[in-house]
């Protein structure tokens, strides 16, 4: 089996410590994330885990399965089922002189690439797309010489509304879609209404 980048998305309580549960069993098993980006979502308490894990296709259904079972995780997307929109940011800080200036910010321009901070010696760009479109604008600034770069993580989402997403998306019985249909509420006890178990 090929080896490849598979891009996962998990729906997580917004609890301490549950970013090092969720990265500590990949760690425990081997299994290497790219990339990881982590945001709130349009539900209080819910997180959005977008990572990338490279592995064979069986490898990673093994750690979405594992990911399931862990308490704070709520639903897991697998974006290989269905088509999806993914985004990525980048800082690029690229050396420049005089001679260099002029053609560093028209090739900028050719990728939408916006300076976000102006020096006489550097030129820092922030750029928004996908991973190709990323991956060329950095490429396009080496011989220039990078100073620095970041990058944010792809975050994605499926195309189309809720409606339009098919049962098979959601793998496992995390009943995610019932559990997340009313606002999480803690009990007394420490524990959220909703926990299956």
């Amino acid at each position: 089996m090929s080896v490849q980048d598979h891009l996962v998305s998990a729906l997580v309580r917004d609890e301490p410590r549950v970013l090092t549960r969720i990265t500590s069993l990949f760690g425990r098993r081997g299994y290497n994330i790219g990339s990881l980006s982590v945001g709130s979502t349009e539900t209080p308490g819910v997180s959005r885990m977008t990572f990338v894990v490279r592995g064979e296709r069986g490898i990673v259904e093994q750690a979405m399965r594992q990911l399931e079972k862990l308490h704070d995780v709520l639903k897991i997307i697998d974006h290989s089922e269905e088509k999806f929109v993914d985004r990525e940011l980048v800082l690029v800080k690229v050396a420049v002189d005089r001679e260099t200036r002029l053609e560093v910010r028209q090739m900028a321009e050719d990728f939408r690439a916006r300076i976000v901070d102006a020096g006489r010696q550097a030129l820092t760009f922030e750029v928004t797309g996908d991973e190709g479109k990323i991956t060329a604008f950095i490429e396009q600034m080496r011989p220039f010489g990078i100073l620095e770069t970041m990058r944010t993580g792809r975050v994605a989402l499926i195309r189309g509304s809720n409606a339009d997403i098919a049962s098979h998306v959601y793998a496992g019985q995390t009943q995610a879609l019932e559990r997340m249909s009313e606002p999480l509420q803690p009990r007394e006890t420490g524990t959220w209404e909703g926990d299956v178990g």
